[in-house]
């Protein structure tokens, strides 16, 4: 595998190639399911472009419940092909394809009464068994994530001192997974890059190229530098998420609906719930989970029906609210807001029950969703994907789960490919599923050497560790930093838990733009801490600087625009509605906007 690096200069390569070279695939979306379907191509010996609009996993994919998991509740839903499907994809990443990043982590569930436990006791019974049939990569063999066991009210009580007494008689204890899901993607893109795929984000696709009635590309626009360029490919493969109406807008065709569903998640220190297992909660309308997240806790989410602006969704005090009080009512210490570290708010796709445009015998075509009923209710929506070749030479993926981003991605892939285009050579089957992504290869070694590698760097165990959770084999990267530059592995000012080498690699080997990018991606500032990161903006700022060729002037005008959006959010989070929150988080712009995209005219 060549270099995996993304940096500014690799983007600027990536759009010059992409400007003269037709390529066989071009990905537009730069969330999880591109980046996936961009290393599908590229493992599979296509030359492949991937372009995304702002930051690698801006939207859902870096806001999402930080969960790999089978969807348990799917199981009350009878969507036993989604759970076994997403079940082994937890078992691939745990076990081979990312196992610094997808972690096993236990979770209580919490029995009212004492008939619930046959019931649901069953059902995580059926759950554990799924995960067996496919096991240790993918096919039988060792379990990835032990087995739960059932829990009296004592047993309970000491894995989760914090929960009333009253509020259970007793718990059943599973394993899932948790990953960091931003860093997920800037791996799998990193890895398509590894494996020949050219890739740049903040480049906003305005057009579309066609010949014969079949699209051959995309006009797209570099956000960093107003340049336009034309980007020819045999095969476009849409994959925005909640974006799929506007990119079907944009290339003047219909067939899928996808609704955007609203998850909001606030962030409370580790000693603010006492417990060492997660939690699943029943709600009135879905689940809560209390997720324990390194020295935090992660609680979410909501699920509300969401129609403004996507690029910016925001929490309301209502949102917050209904967190807490879920959360509060089997707490023995109440949260409050003085507790809130953080507070973050994605939006998910929802597949709507028909997907009329989906050519018959494509997936999805007669399934689409399995909800129904209350349009405005999206907690029953099937959260299966749908692949539909659209127009020729564009084919879109929507719907799925974040766990089930490779399946998608070689879907859409296989798709695309079996629309034949003029000049097509020919593409085995995906390699995704035995294929490790950046930074396994060589982690279990680093992880053994743990101890080693803190003492002869004067460093805690517990720092290496996280290094090893965040960059895996690849970490000798980042040491290399740190040993050409000693200053560098420090502290980073404001945020003790990291380094100050991670800014500076988040710009020279992870893709980051902007000071947005590390704060809210490539590390988690943004919603880890009760200032937000501010105090680290403008470390990071002049950590960038020297990297990406900032002036003093362009410093500040970073470190501004990023204290601006925090204000913005803090502001949005005390509204009462949506359109009120929504009008405030606006009130910081975005520091690089998109293009008005006038016309959709084909060239």
């Amino acid at each position: 595998m060549s270099s995996t690096a993304l940096s500014a200069a690799s983007r600027t390569e990536a759009l010059e190639r992409m400007a003269t070279e037709e390529l066989d695939v071009l990905v537009v979306g730069g969330g999880i399911t591109g980046a996936g379907a961009a290393l599908d191509a590229a493992s599979r010996g296509l030359s492949v472009g991937v372009l995304e609009r702002r930051d690698w996993a801006a939207g859902t994919s870096s806001r999402a419940s930080k969960l790999i998991h089978g969807g348990l509740r799917y199981l009350e839903m009878l969507d036993f092909h989604l759970v076994h499907e997403a079940l082994r994809e937890r078992g691939l990443l745990v076990d081979s394809l990312a196992p610094h990043l997808v972690h096993p982590v236990p979770f209580l569930f919490p029995l009212e009464k004492q008939w619930q436990r046959f019931y649901i006791g069953a059902g995580i019974a059926l759950y554990d068994t799924m995960a067996g049939l496919v096991g240790r990569g993918g096919a039988a063999g060792r379990r990835t994530v032990p087995l739960h066991k059932h829990l009296l009210r004592g047993g309970l009580h000491r894995r989760f001192r914090g929960l009333r007494r009253d509020a259970a008689v007793g718990a059943i204890q599973y394993w899932d997974a948790k990953v960091d899901d931003a860093r997920l993607v800037h791996v799998v893109v990193r890895t398509a890059v590894g494996h020949g795929a050219l890739a740049a984000s903040r480049t906003q696709v305005v057009g579309y190229l066609e010949e014969g009635g079949r699209v051959v590309g995309v006009r797209a626009v570099d956000l960093e530098t107003g340049r336009e360029i034309a980007v020819r490919a045999r095969h476009v493969i849409g994959a925005t998420g909640v974006w799929t109406d506007e990119i079907q807008e944009l290339f003047r065709t219909r067939g899928l609906e996808v609704n955007a569903s609203k998850g909001v998640h606030i962030v409370v220190p580790k000693d603010a719930v006492d417990g060492e297992s997660g939690l699943i909660l029943r709600t009135e309308k879905s689940v809560l989970f209390v997720i324990p997240w390194e020295t935090h806790w992660v609680i979410g989410t909501t699920d509300t029906p969401w129609d403004l602006t996507k690029d910016h969704p925001v929490a309301t005090a209502e949102d917050i609210d209904y967190l807490l009080d879920h959360a509060n009512a089997v707490l023995t210490r109440p949260l409050g807001r003085e507790d809130i570290l953080g507070v973050y708010t994605g939006l998910r796709p929802l597949l709507q029950p028909t997907a009329k445009g989906a050519l018959p015998g494509e997936k999805g075509a007669e399934k689409g969703g399995k909800g129904g009923g209350d349009p405005t209710t999206t907690t029953k929506v099937s959260r299966e994907h749908t692949v539909a070749t659209l127009r020729p030479g564009l084919t879109v993926v929507a719907g799925g789960k974040y766990t089930t981003y490779r399946v998608m991605a070689r879907d859409v892939v296989d798709a695309a490919l079996a629309d034949v285009a003029p000049g097509d050579r020919p593409a085995g089957p995906s390699l995704t599923a035995s294929l490790p992504l950046a930074g396994a290869e060589g982690y279990g070694v680093r992880w053994a050497q743990r101890h080693r590698l803190a003492a002869e760097r004067g460093w805690s165990v517990e720092r290496v560790e996280h290094l090893l959770h965040r960059f895996g084999g690849q970490v000798d990267e980042l040491l290399a930093l740190v040993d050409a530059d000693p200053s560098l592995g420090q502290p980073l000012e404001g945020a003790p838990h990291y380094l100050r080498a991670e800014a500076l690699y988040a710009a020279t080997h992870e893709g980051a733009l902007h000071v947005e990018d590390v704060l809210t991606r490539r590390t988690r500032l943004s919603y880890e801490q009760a200032d937000r990161g501010t105090a680290s903006a403008r470390a990071v700022a002049d950590l960038m600087a020297g990297a990406l060729g900032w002036d003093a002037a362009r410093v500040e005008e970073e470190v501004s625009s990023y204290l601006a959006r925090v204000e913005a959010e803090r502001a949005a989070e005390v509204e009462d509605d949506d359109a009120a929150a929504e009008r405030r988080r606006l009130e910081a712009p975005d520091i690089r906007p998109d293009v008005p995209v006038t016309s959709a005219t084909a060239a």
